[in-house]
């Protein structure tokens, strides 16, 4: 299960300057996202960070302790209790 390419946004963080931080996925590692944000690279600890993911319509709550694994280990890992799946709805403006 890979990462890489979704769109994450920081929730929160127990470093503060990296609490907020919106942009792609670019790289992960075992303990770390590399989230690009415009022109800068940010790397963001997963075991003190809880993340939104986007994806299609849905935004996915997650706590980053549940995800502090291998991308390879990730796919093992049972953390379907524990995610909160929410769904977007796309509002029309009418004039």
């Amino acid at each position: 299960m890979s990462l890489i390419g979704l769109y994450v946004e920081v929730y929160d963080c127990k470093i503060k300057s990296l609490k907020g931080i919106y942009g792609e996925i670019i790289d992960e590692s075992k303990n770390t996202f590399y989230i690009k944000n415009k022109d800068e690279i940010y790397i963001v600890p997963k075991s003190i960070s809880k993340f939104i993911f986007y994806f299609n319509d849905y935004s996915i709550f997650l706590d980053g302790k549940l995800i502090d694994k291998r991308p390879w280990e990730s796919i093992k890992a049972n953390i379907k209790k524990k995610v909160y799946v929410v769904y977007i709805t796309k509002f029309l403006n009418i004039l």
